[in-house]
């Protein structure tokens, strides 16, 4: 209980600080706007006790639509300690208490995914967000799996490459990362079957409990896997790039499980110290 409070209690206070610059920097339309939310989800990690290992290297062309697996709330902290991204989120998620108004700073594109004439609203966005420089995070698994399991990707909202390309004057392809978040110690324990439920956020599993049990707990080791980064033009097939992401996340999961990084030396199981995140590219 104590450090479930000390840690939320860190977390408001940075929240709280780095507010006024990120109103700011969503103002005036500068680059605040993508380092504030990075500085916080950095912070969180370090305050949480999140240790994120990177494998191989985030592309730096523009503009880039990255693709992810899904299976925590987790997975925003993670990837956004992790590089200056933009993510894409169902409209449900703005009016959730506070997780809401934070993922609205974060400049959050919200999509009504059960109204499928809403899809080209929310690639439009998308596109919009693309050529004004944002990094693109989208879940096209549509929702949260255990961890373990990788859910088709759903390619409807992969055309906002083509809208981007489409509106650009100065873009004729549109650079597609697919990345790899595994959680693969928990306590310092190897994540397995028995503890996926403990970092995985999936189901039917209330955010609440969840979240207080993170807190408390802390210790969560992760890794994050850089696939290939492939430039699309307009001819491109969504239902390709949909595909070819799905597989090279499914690898990369599969890869990340069965061989997690050594834990580092002088850390105890289940003592997993709270570190900040980092960039190793």
């Amino acid at each position: 209980m104590i450090r479930t409070i000390t840690t939320s209690a860190l977390l408001v206070l940075i929240a709280l600080l780095l507010l006024p610059f990120q109103l700011a920097g969503i103002l005036f339309n500068s680059r605040l706007q993508r380092i504030v939310p990075n500085l916080f989800h950095r912070a969180a990690c370090a305050i949480i006790g999140i240790r994120i290992t990177q494998v191989g290297e985030r592309t730096r062309e523009s503009p880039v639509l990255i693709l992810s697996n899904h299976a925590s709330w987790l997975d925003i902290t993670v990837l956004g300690a992790v590089a200056p991204v933009v993510f894409v989120a169902k409209s449900e998620v703005a009016n959730w208490p506070l997780f809401g108004q934070l993922a609205k700073l974060q400049r959050t594109v919200f999509v009504e995914r059960e109204r499928r004439h809403k899809t080209g609203d929310a690639a439009r966005a998308m596109g919009d967000r693309l050529l004004g420089g944002d990094a693109v995070v989208l879940f096209p698994e549509g929702t949260s799996s255990d961890g373990i399991r990788i859910l088709p990707f759903r390619s409807a909202l992969i055309g906002a490459v083509h809208h981007a390309i489409g509106d650009s004057t100065h873009h004729d392809r549109v650079t597609v990362q697919p990345v790899s978040i595994a959680y693969v110690r928990y306590g310092g324990v190897p994540v397995g079957r028995a503890l996926r439920d403990k970092v995985a956020w999936y189901g039917e599993a209330e955010l609440v409990p969840h979240l207080l049990n993170i807190l408390a707990t802390g210790a969560v080791d992760v890794t994050v896997s850089w696939g290939e980064a492939v430039a699309y033009g307009m001819t491109a097939n969504r239902k390709d790039i949909a595909r070819d992401a799905e597989t090279a996340v499914r690898r990369m999961t599969a890869r990340a499980l069965r061989s997690p990084p050594a834990l580092p030396s002088g850390t105890e199981e289940g003592l997993a110290p709270a570190v900040p995140a980092f960039d190793q590219t």
